[in-house]
């Protein structure tokens, strides 16, 4: 029988419980309890957080909205039809973020950051999550730069700066998406990264305006977020959120970007879709009480930081379609709310030929001036009053002019040339010292005398006219951005040489005919 020696038995015993490590791999798992139109109600997974991704099975992903005590409704993205009753749904820890980088300038994706424009995928290892707080009072600057739409009706009289919120409001088929094309196309070689987020709409309108930007090399310098009127209303939702992180990414590393919300009416759609599946109670027009708070999380996060943060920028012009002109809606006055200003397009005034169709009496900003450089700032003080005036008074004239006095007279003649000259062809943003130098024409009665059918040769020939022989006044008011007495008198000369040219030249065809 062999000797057992109980303390070398005690030793090899104590040694392997002070050994002995315990790990145990936890994983939440919970259940599907019910599934359809996108919505999933999931038993189980007690510590989910708000806003989380969930894992479904076949690949599908899920946001948590609704934590409920007994269920957590979420939110499905992808390809929901395979997901049943009763299928495993795993938490992930991890709060729901997009793809953000230098790779995604040039692509075409949808909100989740997947390519769409078949290039392969997306060359970026950085996440930025699609929900964040926006920077406090503290970390944020005045807006005091210039973002240059190009469009003159609008770098003239509603001024847009950098880190402010421009909302574009008018009825369909006014040209809001022109507007947004042209800002795009006018950022050329200006250090602005421009995120297009198409909310909702046709797969071809898309696609057109990807073609435009990339016909004119604007893809150079931009993101396209897509979530098409194809795409279930939670890829709608979260949209704009994607392309406010992609935004942050430029904005947190001392850049600038611009963010196209295009269009805010679908998204609040959208969410009202989601919200009255989820069972949150209806309000107003059947939205959910929190309408409000989604659009003002969203549009807050643009901003111009401060000097310590980098200085780098967010602007966001978000778009909004009103219907029937009704800018008392509940979204439209949401966003108006929200906004620093708005930008309102006309129907009337689109139809009768006036484009861009802004009504200049109600559209607004109100960062004014100081979204100006000082050049624009001395010529164009006091046109978006003189415009206003004019149309006022075109209302009136209607009945005849004949019983107005002298001075009524000459300002309707003056109205008449404005609106002339702040007509714009699409997809030809003007640099910001010729809008300069067209409205030093306006503003010192160079036009007066000339008719109205005549305004758009007038500037369609001074350009190269000035660029032939006066070509340093337009660097010098590009470089100086004000005008000094030396500037004007330059300009005067310039305009003085054209006009006569111009007025001979109208002279012999007007003989020759």
């Amino acid at each position: 029988m062999a000797n057992i020696k109980a303390d070398e038995i005690t030793k090899i015993l104590r040694e392997q419980i002070e050994n002995y490590q315990q790990s145990v791999a936890v994983e939440e798992i919970g259940s599907v309890i019910s599934v359809g139109d996108g919505i999933a109600r999931v038993h189980g997974l007690d510590r989910c957080m708000s806003g989380e991704m969930l894992e479904f099975p076949h690949g599908v992903f899920g946001i948590a909205l609704n934590l409920e005590e007994d269920q957590v409704g979420t939110v499905l993205l992808g390809d929901y039809t395979q997901i049943r009753e009763g299928d495993t749904v795993k938490r992930t820890n991890r709060i729901m973020s997009v793809p953000v980088g230098e790779g995604m300038i040039g692509r075409v994706v949808d909100p989740l950051g997947q390519p769409l424009d078949g290039k392969g995928p997306v060359q970026t290892d950085q996440r930025n999550p699609l929900e964040r707080i926006a920077p406090g009072v503290v970390d944020r600057q005045p807006v005091r730069e210039p973002v240059q739409t190009g469009i003159k009706a609008i770098d003239s009289m509603i001024p847009i700066g950098r880190g402010q919120r421009e909302l574009i409001i008018g009825d369909r088929q006014t040209g809001k998406t022109a507007i947004i094309l042209d800002t795009i196309l006018n950022q050329k070689g200006v250090d602005m990264i421009c995120i297009y987020c198409a909310i909702g709409q046709k797969r071809s309108t898309v696609a057109q305006v990807v073609k435009t930007l990339t016909d004119h090399g604007a893809m150079e310098y931009s993101i396209v977020v897509a979530a098409t009127a194809s795409e279930p209303a939670t890829m709608q939702y979260i949209a704009p959120f994607a392309a406010a992180a992609m935004g942050e990414y430029f904005r947190d590393s001392k850049r600038h970007a611009i963010c196209f919300y295009d269009d805010l009416s679908k998204h609040a759609q959208s969410y009202r879709e989601i919200s009255l599946l989820l069972r949150r109670p209806p309000g107003r027009e059947a939205f959910p009480g929190d309408v409000f708070f989604l659009h003002s999380r969203l549009l807050e996060r643009a901003a111009k930081l401060n000097d310590k943060l980098g200085a780098g920028s967010l602007t966001a012009l978000p778009v909004i379609e009103t219907q029937a002109g009704d800018v008392s809606a509940y979204i439209p006055t949401n966003v108006i709310s929200i906004t620093d200003g708005q930008i309102y397009l006309e129907a009337d005034l689109f139809n009768s030929g006036i484009r861009p169709a802004i009504n200049a009496g109600i559209s607004v900003s109100r960062v004014g001036g100081n979204a100006q450089i000082k050049a624009m700032r001395q010529v164009a003080g006091t046109l978006r009053l003189d415009m206003a005036q004019y149309r006022d008074l075109a209302a009136f004239a209607q009945f005849g002019t004949d019983q107005l006095d002298k001075t009524t007279q000459a300002q309707l003649a003056r109205g008449q040339r404005l609106m002339e000259i702040l007509k714009q062809d699409q997809y030809q943003p003007l640099p910001v010292e010729k809008q300069v130098l067209l409205i030093f024409a306006s503003a010192n009665k160079y036009l007066d005398d000339i008719p109205v059918s005549e305004c758009a040769r007038f500037e369609r020939e001074l350009y190269p006219f000035v660029e032939a022989n006066y070509g340093g006044l337009l660097k010098t008011i590009a470089e100086k951005k004000a005008l000094d007495d030396a500037v004007r008198a330059d300009a005067k000369a310039a305009l003085d040489a054209f006009k006569e040219r111009f007025m001979q030249s109208a002279g012999a065809a007007a003989a020759a005919n």
